[in-house]
Parts: C-alpha cells; structure tokens; sequence
C-alpha cells in the first residue's frame, strides 16, 4: 500500500538539502514540491486566470528566475511547473504533485491531496501553510520506504512531517 510523507519547511535551503537527500537515498519521481511563486506575485499575476489551473510553462521559468520561493528546487523534482489556484494564487508544484493538482479543479490543494488518502482538514492545513510562504516536500511511496523518507525529512529539522 502506498503512504505519502508530507513535510513542511520554513526554508528553502534546508527543504533542498533535505530533497537532496531524499534523492540519494534513492527517491527520485517519488518526490513533489509545492511552494507559492512569489515571483509570479511580483509580475502582477496573482489576479490572472480565475479558474487556470493549467501548467503554465513561462510561469516557472519567471518566477524562478525572478526569485521565486523554489528558486533551484524545481530542478529537483521532476515535472515542475507553474499553476495557479483560485483563493491561493501561483504555485510552483514539481513532481507528481503537479499532475495530482492540475487535475483538482475546485478542491485547490486539499482537494488534490484527498487522493493521496491526506484528510481535507489537513489538506486545508498544508494550504495556508503554503499561502504563509512554507514549502511542502512530499514523497509517495511503499509503506517500507515511507519510513526512510519520514526520518530523512524530520533530520533535516521540517517544521512538520507526517506519514499519510
């Protein structure tokens, strides 16, 4: 049975040396990262788009290299791009996290989430830890995996994690 470990950082060097971590540990397509695109707010684009929640490719590309919130992080997770979610705004989502959430049409992240069996009071939870500025590194994996995943993200000082 697969089991999703899901850890909130408050900093985004810590939350890719902890993905680098992860990624020599052998996790590697197993990996998503979803952060604000402060980068994206910057541009104006916050407003745009009422309900897109489509990749948009230009958008990862600005907001990395305006300084958005990932910065080199989405170079670490496969699949990285741009959405942006009614009520949250642009986000950078890099793994299979960005499939999972572009296909969310109303339910923004939570309801993206519910389909990693993350209850959507959590998944509620993890959003306004988005909207805050934190960085939510999750892993999908095996039961026996998630374990390995859980400690290697609590080592690198998350401010949370937890196995779902």
């Amino acid at each position: 049975m697969a089991k999703t470990v899901v850890a909130i950082f408050s900093n985004e060097q810590v939350a890719r040396e902890a993905v680098e971590d992860l990624r020599r540990a052998g996790f590697d397509k197993e990996i998503s990262i979803l952060a604000r695109d402060k980068g994206g707010e910057a541009n104006g684009r916050e407003g745009e788009g009422g309900l897109n929640m489509g990749v948009d490719a230009g958008g990862i590309s600005d907001g990395v290299t305006t300084g958005g919130v990932l910065g080199g992080l989405a170079g670490l997770a496969a699949g990285a791009g741009a959405l942006f979610i009614p009520g949250l705004g642009p986000l950078i989502a890099a793994g299979p996290i960005a499939g999972l959430l572009s296909g969310a049409a109303t339910g923004g992240v939570a309801g993206g989430l519910i389909d990693w069996g993350i209850p959507e009071a959590e998944g509620r939870e993890y959003e306004n830890e988005i909207r805050q500025g934190k960085l939510l590194v999750s892993v999908r994996c095996d039961d026996q995996r998630a374990d390995q995943a859980n400690r290697i993200l609590k080592d690198h000082g998350a401010d949370r994690v937890r196995i779902h």
